[in-house]
């Protein structure tokens, strides 16, 4: 069994753009692009985690590895862990959930995670790159972290706070990256949480960890890939992709 792990949850039912992983990016499925992605990190093994036959089926055909899950998972983390637990018995030492709505994030950066993790500083990683103050700072749809520290000669930094809508309550931000890496300790405490208040409020998984004390690291990547949430979103990605 490979000690890392990557999963990627996907799913047909998203509100604001339904049948979003099957959408066509240069004639290859949005969650083929992520699979393989995900393949050239060379960091370990690679499932896509979904309760959606025609997912499993698209995954399938093109070589891939998917397990079906159940469908009444809240969470994304909640179907990750019935992979991990039911799929892959506990063993992985390190899980990385990778959302399906990144079809352009740069494998290096899936590894460069899953090298920090491995040095055991924190339970959970993740990514953040610089933020677009005109386009992004007021986005819901992007999500922002802020940092104890600004980003210097440190490439990785504890998270302090996750957010959609830009409150003034923090100077240090950054654009927050779909990518979640947890030790195998830290993805069994995290599900064994309840929701939180915040985590309800805003929408975001990470906040559960962060208000039961759960050390979150951010790491500083140049590529910001691009989080295909709505139909706008699909465009633009397709002009990025399409016209290399």
């Amino acid at each position: 069994m490979d000690k890392t792990a990557i999963i990627i949850p996907s799913r047909l039912n998203a509100q604001r753009l339904p049948n979003k992983p099957l959408k066509l990016i240069n004639n290859k499925e949005m969650i083929l692009h992520v699979y393989s992605a995900a393949i050239k990190s060379k960091v370990g093994k690679v499932y896509v985690a979904t309760p959606d036959q025609k997912i499993l089926d698209i995954v399938k055909n093109s070589g891939g590895n998917a397990i079906k899950t159940s469908d009444i998972h809240e969470t994304g983390t909640d179907r990750i862990f019935e992979v991990f637990k039911n799929n892959l018995n506990n063993k992985p030492n390190l899980i990385i959930n990778l959302q399906g709505d990144m079809p352009n994030i740069d494998p290096s950066t899936i590894y460069d995670l899953a090298t920090y993790m491995k040095k055991g500083k924190c339970d959970i990683g993740t990514l953040a790159s610089e933020l677009s103050y005109r386009n992004e700072l007021h986005n819901p749809n992007i999500v922002k972290v802020a940092t104890k520290n600004k980003f210097s000669k440190e490439k990785f930094l504890d998270a302090v706070d996750f957010f959609r809508k830009d409150e003034g309550l923090h100077d240090k931000l950054y654009h927050h990256i779909g990518i979640y890496a947890f030790t195998n300790k830290a993805l069994i405490r995290y599900v064994s949480l309840k929701r939180t208040k915040l985590e309800l409020e805003r929408k975001l998984e990470q906040l559960r960890a962060l208000e039961n004390n759960m050390s979150i690291h951010v790491g500083h990547v140049k590529t910001s890939p691009l989080s295909v949430d709505t139909e706008e979103d699909l465009i633009e990605i397709k002009k990025i992709m399409e016209n290399k």
